[in-house]
């Protein structure tokens, strides 16, 4: 018996329906009805003559040919699907859902301004942003269509799960500061060894986290830090130095620059600098759509030094 031909548009629907993990899902993605969504795959399982997904569990299964017929296909899905956004892009603005995860410590800083600038510039895109960390899905049950991540730490918890794309984006370059009251009650360090006299605000109360290395050209050195007051959130931290509370470390950049400025912090230790911080988007697939690459575009000159 002469198998039915597979439709191009059944493979893609079972990709995403395999990336959700969920019929449902999938189908509220694709506004179509789930009924409809279910006899489509089992219409291309027919046609291939094995079955691609388990629909005895909650949450659906692969089986091991739905496995291997997903690496197969997701990349072509992904390449056609970007090929015909480019094609609109020549004639229309990237338009749709950009779904994002930021961490909230990244957000406070980094959209209120570029966001406003982004959506004036792409007034067809609807921006979500999650700001909960949660490492793989959307409120559409997808993944995000890019996250955005300090640090190598949070990266790798991420990878341990997930096999997404990796790039950094950004090495920010940061300094210390501290506000003019500050200074003038506590007096302003000459050296990086003269930091262990002062109160100096932390991302954490802990060994890792109060050791400070700084560098000035090939200099390097150490120095164990002390204070009452830790925080992971840089908006936060650059506010309490501006009441005075202590000396604390920010990042170089031109989305940075407004905290510092309206909190009156004055960089000390000149031309000192202490860890560098990278910043990392992660894509779920090699093929970056174009309303996912504008809004990076758009993203990098804030993430670069301020003047």
């Amino acid at each position: 018996m002469e198998s039915s031909p597979i439709q191009l548009n059944d493979i893609a629907l079972f990709v995403e329906v395999a990336r959700r993990k969920s019929f449902s899902m999938a189908a509220r993605a694709l506004s179509m009805p789930t009924s409809t969504l279910s006899r489509r795959i089992g219409q291309l399982e027919q046609a291939i003559g094995l079955r691609l997904i388990n629909r005895n569990t909650r949450r659906l299964e692969l089986t091991d040919a739905g496995a291997a017929y997903l690496r197969r296909c997701q990349g072509l899905v992904d390449e056609a699907r970007l090929a015909h956004e480019q094609l609109l892009t020549l004639s229309a603005r990237p338009q749709g859902r950009l779904s994002i995860s930021i961490p909230y410590s990244m957000a406070i800083w980094l959209l209120p301004e570029a966001l406003q600038a982004f959506t004036e510039r792409y007034p067809d895109l609807e921006c979500e942003f999650d700001l909960s960390l949660k490492p793989t899905e959307n409120s559409q049950g997808g993944p995000f269509d890019v996250a955005l991540r300090f640090g190598r730490e949070q990266v790798a918890a991420e990878l341990a799960t997930e096999d997404p794309t990796v790039q950094q984006i950004a090495t920010l370059d940061s300094y210390l500061y501290a506000s003019a009251d500050y200074l003038q009650t506590h007096g302003e360090p000459r050296q990086p060894a003269d930091l262990s006299a002062h109160e100096c605000l932390r991302t954490a109360i802990d060994r890792e986290h109060s050791v400070w290395t700084l560098r000035n050209g090939d200099r390097t050195e150490r120095v164990t830090v002390q204070g009452s007051i830790a925080g992971n959130n840089i908006s936060v931290i650059g506010t309490l130095s501006g009441l005075g509370l202590g000396i604390t470390r920010l990042p170089n950049c031109r989305a940075l620059a407004p905290i510092i400025g309206r909190n009156a912090l004055r960089q000390i230790l000149p031309g000192w600098s202490t860890e560098p911080l990278p910043v990392f988007a992660i894509f779920p697939s090699p093929v970056v759509p174009a309303k996912t690459r504008v809004f990076m575009e758009f993203l990098r000159p804030w993430l670069d030094p301020a003047d």
